[in-house]
């Protein structure tokens, strides 16, 4: 609770200087900042309208490209994976591309070759959506330095939190006073929106423990699997609108003193992670997704697959509503959302809608102690064996 105590703010400094990264442009939400990435780079190239994305991404992604008036194209993604399909991507780059968002998901670094390569070739931008990922590294850089601009989120659920909030780098400087011009253009100040999320914020520091959060979170979602609303259940129903207005000087504060803990948070989910993806990797037919080579992740959750759709739906019709942080993170791929309606396209993605039936996230929280992951194992362990 002495995060909550008014401070001077050096948010935005201390952290840029953990992460080892330009200075950092705040807005108020990770799709803000999304927002002021693409406003920004459509300025500098007119003439192209469309942004390619990941088919399993969050449906936010969606919302904020056809809010500026882009055309989003959903990419197919490798089978059994998140990440874009190579030949998939190459087939929908052409001179209109404004961006190619390649998305480090799961805390996990994504593959960064060929979006960059088919962006050079093209002439387009790529813009990191790290929102999941704050802390990830590729050897000694922070991500989001490798494309033209990336973001990351501060929403509620990914570390460190402001309630809500968003971070942009980018590493030209040139675009970043552009990013900054763009955000001082187009962000409005809203006492209003300001003071609902500083309110949101103190709810979420009185209820942040296991009880809290299971009445916050736990009774809506219960709720959902109820009557058999999935999308609902996975926290995947956002309204059209996207909220625009400055951070206050409180909520600034707040993250100056909570950003201090950020290292030590990092390390402790890295090594329970690692711990807990070795003990999954057991459990015949299950795939679980760690590091790639000279990456650090930052690991908010274990994601993994099940071998089929009915396993997946077995593990989560005993696990999801259990409370023990087992859930879906997208219900669905892009194109499979009704209420999104014309802003995706319905084209076909089978990997990525694969991919969604059968992935499940675990908590990689504290709270989750050795008695509750060892019960999500033995479920697991018997459906796999079913």
């Amino acid at each position: 609770m002495a995060d909550l105590l008014p401070r001077r703010d050096l948010f935005r400094a201390r952290l840029a200087a953990q992460l080892g990264t330009p200075p950092l442009q705040l807005e108020c939400s990770g799709t803000a900042a999304l927002l002021v990435a693409l406003a920004t780079l459509r300025a500098r190239a007119p003439d192209r309208d469309t942004v390619v994305v990941p088919a399993y991404t969050c449906p936010l992604v969606a919302i904020a490209v056809h809010r500026l008036g882009l055309r989003l194209r959903p990419c197919d993604t490798r089978p059994g994976h998140w990440d874009m399909d190579p030949n998939a991507l190459a087939q929908l780059c052409d001179a209109r591309t404004l961006a190619i968002v390649p998305t480090h998901l799961a805390g996990l670094v994504a593959d960064m070759q060929a979006p960059l390569a088919l962006a050079r070739a093209c002439g387009a931008f790529v813009v990191e959506d790290a929102a999941q990922a704050l802390g990830a590294r590729v050897g000694d850089d922070s991500v989001g330095l490798r494309g033209d601009a990336g973001f990351f989120s501060l929403a509620a659920g990914k570390g460190l939190s402001l309630y809500e909030g968003g971070l942009l780098l980018a590493r030209d400087p040139a675009l970043r006073t552009a990013l900054a011009d763009t955000g001082a253009r187009d962000v409005p100040h809203r006492p209003g929106w300001e003071l609902r999320r500083s309110l949101e914020l103190l709810a979420l520091a009185l209820l942040y423990r296991p009880a809290g959060l299971g009445l916050a979170y736990g009774l809506p979602l219960r709720r959902a699997l109820h009557r058999g609303d999935p999308v609902a259940a996975a926290g995947d129903d956002f309204p059209p609108g996207i909220p625009l207005h400055r951070v206050g000087r409180w909520r600034r504060g707040v993250g100056t003193r909570a950003a201090l803990r950020l290292p030590a948070f990092l390390a402790a989910n890295r090594e329970r992670a690692l711990a807990r993806i070795e003990r999954l990797r057991a459990l015949p037919g299950l795939a679980v997704f760690g590091e790639s080579a000279g990456t650090r992740g930052s690991w908010p959750f274990l994601m993994l697959t099940m071998p089929s759709a009915r396993h997946a739906d077995a593990a989560l019709a005993e696990l999801w509503p259990a409370g023990l942080g087992v859930a879906r993170l997208f219900a669905h791929a892009l194109p499979d959302y009704g209420y999104l309606g014309a802003r995706v396209p319905c084209v076909r993605t089978p990997h990525a809608a694969d991919f969604a039936a059968r992935a499940l996230t675990i908590s990689n929280s504290a709270w989750l102690d050795e008695a509750a992951f060892a019960r999500i194992v033995e479920v697991l362990r018997r459906v796999l064996a079913s």
